[in-house]
C-alpha cells in the first residue's frame, strides 16, 4: 500500500529528537492509552462471558431445562407412563425425574430458617441436576426410603449449625387435627449430605429429600409435584416445550427454563453490549490523542513537508507518511493491548487471587453475590472484534492530520525559514 520511502519517513519521524522529546512523550501515551482499552476490553468481556457461563451452568445445573406440571396444581399421579410418553416423543430428552416441591420451616435447637423441601429419586435425579456432583459430605444415595434423611445446602447447615448425623425438625405449612386442635405437621430428619454448588440462592435455602418420604410427609400418595426434564442442548428448550405442547394432552402446564430465567441472560447479555460500548471511548480517547500528536508532528515538519513537495512528492505521498506514523502507533497499541489482554484473561483467577491476599479483602463475597468468583472465559471472536475496531479508531485518527500535512503550500512553509 506504502511506497518504501514513504514507509522509511513515517517510520523516521516515530524516533525523537532533542527538540521534540514533548511530541514523542505524547505518541507514547496515545499508545499506552490504546493499550489499556484494548486490554480492559478483552478482560473485561472475557469475564462477562465467564459470568454468563456460570450462571447458566449453575443455575440450569439446579433448576430444570423443562418442568412439566398440573394445570390446576393437583399432584401429577400417571407421571411414570408420562415421562416414558415425552422421552419417545423428542430424542432431543435425555433424562427425566419427578419431584416435590414445597416450602417449609427448618429447626435445630434454637436456630429456625426457611427453606424449599425438594422431593426426589437418588437413582434418577442425577440425570436432571448436577447436585450429586457438588456434595460435601455424604452422596445423595444416602436418602434411602423410610428412613427420613435430608440434604442440605452449606450455608442452610451453616444457619441452622447442624453437621452430619445431627436431627433437625421440619414444619410444613399443612395442619394436622389433633385432640389439642389444629397444629402444623411436623417431622424429625437425619442430616445426611452438605452440597455447596456454589450459588447463595440454592445453598442457603434448598433441602431435598427422598420422595417417598415427601409423599409422606405432604400426604400426596403416589403423586408428585411435577416431572423435570433435561434436554442434550439447553438451546433447544423452546422447541422441545412447543412439540410437547403438540403431543401431550391438555391439562398440563409445560414451562421451559427461557420462560424462568430469560431476563436473567437478557440482562446479562445487554451489560455486556453496554460495558463494550463504555470501555471503547477508552480507545477513542487513545484514538483523539494520536490527532493531537500528529497535529503536532505535522506543525514541527512544516519545512520537511515543504521540502518533500519542491522535490516532486505528490500530497498523496505526504498524506501516506503521516498515515504510516499513526497507524504504528495503533498497531503497536493494539498488538501490546491484545497480548496483555488475552494473558490477564487467561489468569484472572491467579491475579484476583493475590490481589485479595494482599489487600486481605474479598472482592465478591458469597452472601452478596450469585457467584464469589471471578470467572473468564476467552472468546477469540470477540479478541479479534475488539482489535479489529481499535486499529480502524487508530487509522481513522490518522485521516485529518494527513490531510491537513497534503493541504502545505511549499513556499508559504519556507518563508521564514
Amino acid at each position: 500500500m506504502f511506497k518504501p520511502l514513504e514507509l522509511y519517513i513515517g517510520l523516521r519521524y516515530l524516533r525523537a529528537k532533542r527538540r521534540n522529546q514533548f511530541i514523542s512523550f505524547i505518541s507514547l501515551t496515545s499508545m499506552l492509552g490504546i493499550v489499556l482499552g484494548v486490554a480492559a476490553l478483552i478482560t473485561v468481556l472475557s469475564v462477562m462471558n465467564g459470568f454468563e457461563k456460570e450462571l447458566r451452568e449453575r443455575i440450569l445445573g439446579m433448576a430444570s431445562h423443562i418442568t412439566v406440571t398440573r394445570m390446576d396444581s393437583e399432584p401429577l399421579t400417571d407421571w411414570q407412563a408420562l415421562g416414558e410418553a415425552m422421552e419417545k416423543t423428542d430424542p432431543r430428552i435425555v433424562g427425566v425425574a419427578p419431584y416435590v416441591r414445597k416450602e417449609v420451616m427448618l429447626s435445630f435447637g434454637s436456630q429456625v430458617q426457611g427453606g424449599l423441601l425438594r422431593g426426589v429419586l437418588p437413582e434418577r435425579d442425577p440425570a436432571v441436576s448436577d447436585v450429586w456432583q457438588k456434595m460435601l459430605y455424604g452422596e445423595l444415595g444416602d436418602l434411602r426410603a423410610g428412613e427420613f434423611g435430608i440434604v442440605l445446602g452449606v450455608g442452610l447447615a451453616r444457619k441452622l449449625g447442624v453437621t452430619l448425623g445431627d436431627k433437625i425438625t421440619v414444619v410444613t405449612p399443612q395442619a394436622s387435627n389433633t385432640p389439642a386442635g389444629i397444629l402444623p405437621r411436623i417431622k424429625r430428619f437425619t442430616v445426611k449430605g452438605i452440597f455447596e454448588v456454589g450459588m447463595h440462592e440454592y445453598d442457603s435455602a434448598l433441602a431435598l429429600v427422598h420422595l417417598n418420604d415427601a409423599q409422606r410427609l405432604f400426604r400426596m400418595g403416589e403423586g408428585v409435584t411435577g416431572l423435570r426434564l433435561k434436554l442434550s442442548d439447553l438451546y433447544q428448550a423452546v422447541p422441545v416445550r412447543n412439540a410437547l405442547v403438540d403431543a401431550l394432552p391438555g391439562g398440563y402446564w409445560i414451562s421451559d427454563w427461557t420462560m424462568r430465567h430469560a431476563n436473567l441472560f437478557r440482562a446479562v447479555k445487554i451489560e455486556k453490549t453496554m460495558m463494550f460500548i463504555i470501555l471503547l471511548l477508552i480507545v477513542a480517547v487513545a484514538a483523539f490523542n494520536i490527532v493531537s500528536t500528529l497535529v503536532m508532528v505535522v506543525t514541527d515538519k512544516q519545512a520537511d513537508i515543504a521540502i518533500l513537495r519542491t522535490l516532486g512528492s505528490t500530497p498523496r505521498s505526504i498524506m501516506r507518511i503521516f498515515i504510516v506514523q499513526g497507524m504504528v502507533i495503533g498497531l503497536i497499541g493494539v498488538l501490546l493491548g491484545t497480548a496483555f489482554g488475552v494473558t490477564l484473561a487467561l489468569n484472572l483467577d491467579t491475579v484476583v487471587a493475590w490481589l485479595e491476599g494482599v489487600l486481605g479483602i474479598q472482592f465478591m463475597p458469597a452472601d452478596v453475590y450469585y457467584i464469589s468468583t471471578f470467572p473468564s472465559e476467552l472468546h477469540w471472536d470477540d479478541v479479534w472484534k475488539i482489535s479489529g475496531i481499535s486499529f480502524v479508531l487508530s487509522v481513522l485518527a490518522t485521516l485529518y492530520p494527513a490531510w491537513n500535512a497534503s493541504r502545505t503550500q511549499p513556499a508559504e512553509a519556507l518563508r521564514y525559514e
